[in-house]
């Protein structure tokens, strides 16, 4: 996954992913924008200025999202979500500087502007002196006492996607302390710093905790630098058998499910076909199932024949292929299978079969 991830193959666009980052960008609005002509006691404006906010940043990355070729489709109906989330990220900041239970219309000029002074960093690049670790923080806040002194730095990272249970998942606590350690290495004199995850859809606030984590850091970026030849896969159940973003270009998951006899059995299946006839009318179609003939992904046609439905994107998507001339096997994930006809919608990818098989050296176009 991560090798093919490198090779600069057709990203796949998410609902969750650009909402996330309409949300983010809004609060980095927010805490930049200008209110020095604000009289201190003014309040009833930040609700307003955040949902413009939002709504520009909503549009910016609507724009994006459809112009993306891999897309499902875009969910107006999430926007109260997004607006939920934003209000979570305020909720979070007003209490870093100890304020609970204030109505977002009551925020103040003055009290928006204290927050904006503890407001070291928004948004800045994280990077080792050697420049092979890098990452982005959300937010550096600065953590003062009861005296108003800066006693330490707070690294926020804002999460827009599920609360976690009991405690943070191993992969977001090593994420958040590594931000960390790469700040602490970068600035010797720094004062303490803490690391939490911010859930913007409960206003929750996580603890990262822990030893530092450059040097294993290191030994993964290592491990990871991108070669010509194919890294070694890990076929299984918990790659192959779930979500990848790159199974049009993976033979490794087709060959495992057409030996472990479930290619084709689950209710949302991947598959790949030929198409036999296709009514663009309707979205009609008539699929010939294939199985790979070889390690390498080459395919099979098996004779055996699937009537299918396309839909929404996926009418659309399907009819893009077939523009640029394709007329070989066609990768399709996430069918819906349950029905008598398999349901290919706005949920689907629907892509030339292009599988890069092992040994072979790719060299990515700079």
């Amino acid at each position: 996954m991560y090798w093919l991830s490198r090779q600069r193959l057709p990203r796949k666009a998410g609902m969750a992913a650009s909402l996330g980052t309409a949300v983010h960008a809004s609060v980095e609005d927010l805490l930049n924008l200008d209110i020095s002509g604000r009289p201190d006691a003014e309040s009833g404006w930040l609700p307003k200025e955040g949902e413009r906010l939002l709504k520009l940043r909503w549009d910016e990355e609507k724009a994006i999202f459809d112009a993306t070729p891999r897309r499902p489709k875009w969910k107006e109906d999430k926007w109260n979500e997004a607006i939920r989330n934003q209000r979570g990220a305020v909720m979070m900041l007003l209490d870093h500087v100890g304020v609970q239970s204030l109505e977002q219309e009551q925020i103040t000029a003055a009290l928006w502007r204290r927050i904006q002074k503890l407001t070291i960093a928004v948004e800045g690049e994280l990077k080792t002196a050697d420049g092979r670790l890098m990452g982005r923080l959300d937010l550096l806040m600065g953590d003062v006492n009861d005296a108003g002194e800066l006693v330490g730095w707070l690294v926020a990272d804002l999460k827009t996607g599920r609360i976690p249970e009991g405690k943070l998942k191993t992969d977001v606590n090593r994420q958040l302390r590594m931000y960390r350690d790469i700040l602490l290495a970068n600035n010797p004199n720094a004062p303490t710093v803490r690391t939490e995850g911010w859930y913007t859809q409960n206003a929750s606030k996580w603890a990262a905790q822990g030893e530092n984590v450059l040097e294993a850091a290191y030994a993964a970026w290592q491990e990871t630098v991108p070669t010509p030849l194919p890294m070694k896969p890990t076929i299984g159940d918990a790659s192959c058998g779930g979500f990848c973003d790159w199974k049009a270009w993976c033979p490794h998951w087709w060959n495992w499910r057409n030996d472990n006899g479930t290619l084709h059995r689950e209710d949302f299946s991947d598959a790949v076909v030929l198409l036999q006839d296709y009514d663009a009318n309707t979205g009609s179609a008539v699929l010939e199932l294939c199985e790979p003939a070889d390690v390498n992904g080459r395919a099979m046609p098996t004779g055996n024949r699937q009537s299918a439905r396309f839909s929404d994107r996926g009418k659309e998507a399907l009819e893009e292929v077939l523009a640029t001339g394709h007329q070989g096997p066609i990768y399709l994930g996430s069918i819906m299978t349950q029905s008598r006809a398999w349901k290919i919608g706005h949920w689907c990818d629907v892509l030339p079969w292009n599988p890069l098989p092992d040994g072979v050296e790719y060299h990515r176009k700079q």
